[in-house]
């Protein structure tokens, strides 16, 4: 009764908390036909989260720097239109930035009695492209309304400049070579005697799930560790239900990498 009630506990944590998403055409869980124990799907940044904000404050800091720098120097007359050039291209620039260093994989994870599911899949976001054209046109627009509003010539020089770089951006980012990176599959099925030790990283409360493999490349065998991906508010739910699945198997207090 106990182990039911925490089951139906933890479904509640990550339906309430968990953001829903669209399950990829290719995925079949092998263990569809068992009813789950648990199963959830999430959004989350599967690298070193601390290196990636620091560089992009590093990044936004040097475009910064930069757009400051050309404001100064540049032979425009200080204005409003002046100021809405370099504005925009801080924009442009370090739009590139954000995108490259706040990247999200799609997740879903289902348990049954017979093993855990593990799928990650990322999928190129066609909307971005969109909304590129979207604000090419939306500032060519507006940079001629404002040459002519305010009969300033170096906002015709904004609404060739600031179009052409976020062009610029959409060309790079719709060739096959960025698309290529930007879109990947796996599926891992483990049986529960797979596992052999639950790690628990408190800080970034993360529940790692750690088994044993053969590496083929570098003839030995070789160990990693899963992690278990989730809303901080489900932590303490989802390591009480790996506890139970596994409650021979070690559990340790230490860091769990996030790629």
């Amino acid at each position: 009764m106990k182990v039911s009630e925490s089951l139906s506990g933890v479904k509640f944590l990550l339906s309430r908390w968990a953001t829903p998403r669209e399950l990829p055409p290719q995925l079949t869980w092998k263990y569809a036909h068992e009813p789950e124990l648990l199963e959830w799907r999430i959004k989350a940044r599967n690298y070193n989260t601390t290196i990636a904000n620091g560089l992009l404050v590093v990044m936004l800091t040097i475009v910064f720097g930069l757009a400051l720098y050309q404001y100064h120097t540049s032979v425009f007359e200080p204005g409003f239109s002046k100021a809405m050039i370099y504005i925009l291209f801080f924009f442009v620039i370090s739009t590139p930035a954000v995108c490259m260093t706040q990247q999200r994989m799609n997740f879903a994870y289902r348990f049954t009695a017979s093993g855990a599911e593990f799928c990650k899949w990322k999928i190129f976001p066609e909307w971005t492209l969109t909304f590129l054209k979207g604000l090419a046109a939306f500032t060519a627009i507006a940079f001629m309304c404002m040459a002519s509003a305010y009969n300033d010539p170096a906002l015709l020089i904004g609404a060739v400049g600031g179009p052409s770089g976020v062009m610029l951006t959409h060309a790079s980012m719709n060739s096959a070579r960025y698309r290529d990176l930007h879109t990947d599959f796996h599926h891992h099925t483990y049986e529960w005697s797979r596992f052999t030790e639950v790690a628990i990283d408190r800080k970034q409360k993360l529940v790692g799930l750690e088994f044993g493999w053969y590496n083929d490349y570098l003839n030995k065998h070789s160990r990693s560790t899963f992690p278990l991906f989730a809303k901080r508010k489900a932590f303490d739910s989802i390591l009480k239900l790996v506890e139970q699945r596994l409650p021979d198997v070690p559990r340790v207090d230490r860091h769990v990498d996030r790629g």
